[in-house]
């Protein structure tokens, strides 16, 4: 991701800035395209990790839906020109004027989440004289068995109807004559690393399908969320996902009937390795202990860190190690080779609370102000989760075109 001119012409940046490696994000698209076609699946991209607008141009342009969990975002997808036949809906609270938004634009499909909410949009869409395609999320008590803050999949989370509202769920289709009952929709968390529990999901989803054609609803599509994950410890290593193996589990163990379509909603696998933030070193404090680097970046910027412990690679870009070519030291002027001495840090960011903290006890070269730092992996729920708390300046984006 970085050489020595990327490197240079970071030097002449204000920071911090997210770094997009456009031509990373077109690979991993094509991987990713490429490897659903063999099997005929659709992807929609989950909107929630990235909505840079560079980044949605690129996607759009691979003709990949896009998965949407609030009524800003699916005015953005259409607006970047995400096709209105390929948008669906998701969430657990969608508000009124979400769904009438939605219905104003002539989405493919409400992922509904509760009885109550087909009911809702059975109202709305009566009232602007339309019918609405709805799919029923099913909670299927999968573990996923990822960070307990991203599980979405368990009996007891918020996310989807229970089993045993299935029978309430029928009987609620039956009496919204504006509503057109088109599949079932899962998704049991994120950044999951172990296949197997895809192979679980479709054992489940198999089983579920069966019981809506025993009760005469027809399953069209069948639609599996996404939730694969990616490489946060070898960034350079596995800059692409295992596409191929992630689509072949639903093709090897999914029950697809006839005619039926196969659905999926990929975020983080799309966009995480694509970019990452880049940072200064503000000052550096030497303990007996603990050693400092306090950076101009902080929670405001990426808060993944702090907010569900998750794990940065961390990289000194001003003293490179491991054979990359050496560079001038912004503090010292002098040429530096990768023969260093290595010391272990606690990166923090400037925020005023005590979790601005990226990560601790991190082996780096001997680092110094005004030296760049790069927090790699971080085009998923990076940019969009900044916050402009102490009134920080707003982050801005840098591209690699």
């Amino acid at each position: 991701m970085f050489n020595t001119d990327t490197i240079s012409r970071f030097k002449q940046l204000e920071t911090p800035f997210y770094y997009y490696d456009l031509n990373l994000l077109k690979q991993t698209l094509q991987a990713c395209t490429s490897a659903a076609a063999q099997y005929n699946f659709h992807v929609h991209y989950a909107m929630k990790a990235n909505f840079n607008p560079k980044v949605l141009e690129m996607i759009q342009s691979f003709g990949i839906g896009a998965d949407c969990v609030s009524g800003g975002e699916v005015k953005a997808a259409t607006d970047h020109g995400f096709a209105h036949d390929k948008v669906v809906f998701a969430g657990v609270g969608k508000s009124d004027k979400e769904i009438n938004e939605a219905l104003d634009r002539d989405i493919f499909c409400f992922n509904v989440e509760s009885v109550q909410e087909l009911q809702i949009i059975n109202d709305l869409a009566k009232a602007k004289n339309r019918t609405a395609s709805v799919a029923i999320r099913i909670n299927p008590n999968v573990d996923a068995h990822t960070h307990h803050f991203i599980t979405t999949g368990l009996e007891e989370n918020k996310f989807g109807v229970n089993t045993w509202e299935l029978p309430a769920v029928a009987e609620a289709l039956a009496k919204c004559p504006n509503l057109q009952f088109i599949g079932i929709h899962f998704h049991i968390g994120s950044q999951i690393t172990d296949l197997s529990v895809y192979k679980n999901l479709c054992i489940r989803v198999n089983e579920l399908q069966q019981w809506f054609e025993d009760h005469n609803l027809a399953v069209k599509v069948l639609n599996l969320g996404g939730g694969l994950g990616v490489d946060y410890y070898h960034p350079d290593e596995k800059p692409v996902c295992d596409f191929e193996s992630y689509f072949k589990v639903f093709h090897d163990f999914l029950d697809i009937k006839p005619g039926q379509e196969v659905h999926f909603e990929l975020g983080r696998a799309l966009v995480a390795q694509s970019a990452a933030l880049i940072s200064r070193v503000l000052y550096v404090k030497n303990g007996l202990k603990k050693n400092f680097l306090i950076l101009d970046a902080g929670m405001t910027e990426l808060i993944r860190p702090m907010l569900y412990q998750a794990y940065h690679q961390i990289e000194n870009l001003s003293r490179p190690v491991n054979g990359q070519q050496p560079v001038v030291s912004e503090e010292k002027g002098s040429l530096l080779t990768t023969h260093q001495s290595l010391l272990h840090y606690d990166v923090v960011g400037p925020i005023c609370e005590s979790t601005d903290c990226f990560r601790k006890d991190v082996e780096l070269p001997e680092s110094f102000r005004g030296d760049l730092i790069a927090v790699r992996t971080a085009g998923a729920y990076g940019e969009v989760m900044v916050s402009g708390y102490n009134l920080r300046d707003r982050v801005q984006s840098v591209y690699s075109e």
